[in-house]
């Protein structure tokens, strides 16, 4: 029989997607306010891998990758889906987003981002909202899987959330959380 355990808080990290720089400073703030200090900014980073956005965004879209100060229940990855998208929603120009907000948790084990799309691989969490397992980590690196997007299977983006964990892991260990390396 298992046992339920409620598992370590994880890391919330946001992509941003956008080609125009200038939204950057509002959406910054609505985020704080529910996730806390902007712990790591990366950035801005090329996105050549598709011109699906292009049409909404804009050409010459680039990425932002934020990680946030405070941990979270892995529970609340479905509200801050919810959140995210009511941030598009509400700078639309003509009907079109301006930027991309793909919120995700980050922890010892995957990286898991948070979707409105279903697919056979996605759990739905409630809401309209469903977790998509991106990236499992193995063999001291996060690992992509046959449904991971290509700029998130990418050797820039595993990296950056290596690194991340990192951080994570000291952060678990500072709060005594993990004791083991």
């Amino acid at each position: 029989m298992s046992i339920p355990r409620i598992p370590l808080p994880a890391q919330v990290v946001v992509s941003v997607l956008t080609s125009r720089e200038e939204f950057l400073p509002i959406i910054r703030p609505r985020l704080r306010e529910r996730m806390g200090v902007i712990e790591e900014e990366i950035g801005p980073i090329d996105f050549p891998f598709t011109s699906y956005y292009d049409k909404e965004l804009g050409t010459g879209i680039r990425r932002w990758i934020w990680s946030f100060g405070e941990l979270i229940d892995r529970a609340e990855l479905a509200g801050l889906k919810l959140l995210t998208n009511a941030l598009e929603q509400a700078h639309l120009e003509d009907g079109k987003r301006k930027f991309n907000l793909d919120p995700g948790l980050l922890t010892l084990s995957s990286f898991v981002l948070a979707t409105g799309k279903e697919n056979a691989h996605r759990i739905y969490l409630g809401s309209g909202i469903f977790a998509d397992l991106t990236l499992i980590f193995r063999g001291g690196s996060y690992r992509p899987l046959e449904w991971t997007y290509p700029d998130y299977a990418g050797s820039e983006m595993t990296e950056i959330l290596k690194r991340l964990r990192e951080a994570y892991k000291c952060k678990l260990r500072q709060m005594g959380l993990l004791c083991h390396p």
